[in-house]
């Protein structure tokens, strides 16, 4: 099992972090060593100051797939969750000042929690759901996959070039506007649509 993920595949997002719009997905990866199930606590690492949440739609892949069409990508997956992509901002800022590669800020050990996986059939459209993350019970992130600058087809089309999909691989979609820091005793709650799929602590 591999996961990989997305990054600037919001507009919106991307004028936040001051950044430049690719016109290509922009991909990258964790290890396995990053996931982060059901609902066990995500405990803040010694060595960052800084950890950011970021919101994102997660797909399952569910079969083998290499270069893969756009219009045969929805094939390739059935089911759908929501995902923190923690990343410590503080270790990316050095890393890119340095020119880089900051894997440490975005693959360490936990910096991939995903929620209970939902049938995507229970939305009518993949390219049409809302979703939100809380903390505290207070709305801090909410976004909708139709704001995304590259389809979830169009991302598993382009990740297939590279890396050959396997079954129980998962794909991080991208974060819209609102990313922000966690700290310990914070509790995060995950929803797609209305639905809570998604629920921890920082401890």
């Amino acid at each position: 099992m591999k996961i990989l993920a997305i990054g600037m595949n919001y507009s919106s997002h991307v004028k936040e972090m001051s950044d430049i719009l690719s016109p290509e997905p922009v991909i990258f990866g964790k290890p396995e060593t990053a996931l982060l199930i059901n609902g066990k606590p995500f405990f803040y690492p010694d060595f960052s100051n800084d950890i950011h949440y970021e919101t994102e739609i997660v797909i399952k892949i569910d079969r083998l797939g290499r270069n893969i069409a756009p219009k045969f990508s929805h094939r390739y997956f059935t089911e759908i969750t929501v995902g923190i992509d923690f990343t410590a901002r503080d270790l990316q800022k050095q890393c890119k000042e340095k020119g880089q590669p900051w894997e440490i800020a975005k693959a360490f050990d936990n910096s991939a929690a995903i929620g209970r996986m939902i049938s995507k059939n229970a939305f009518p459209d993949v390219q049409s759901i809302d979703f939100h993350l809380d903390i505290n019970g207070v709305t801090v992130q909410q976004g909708n996959t139709k704001d995304m600058i590259f389809s979830i087809d169009k991302i598993i089309s382009d990740i297939s070039k590279y890396f050959t999909l396997k079954n129980g691989d998962l794909i991080f979609t991208g974060t819209p506007q609102g990313v922000g820091p966690v700290k310990i005793g914070d509790h995060l709650q995950g929803y797609l649509e209305d639905e809570l799929v998604l629920d921890f602590k920082i401890k």
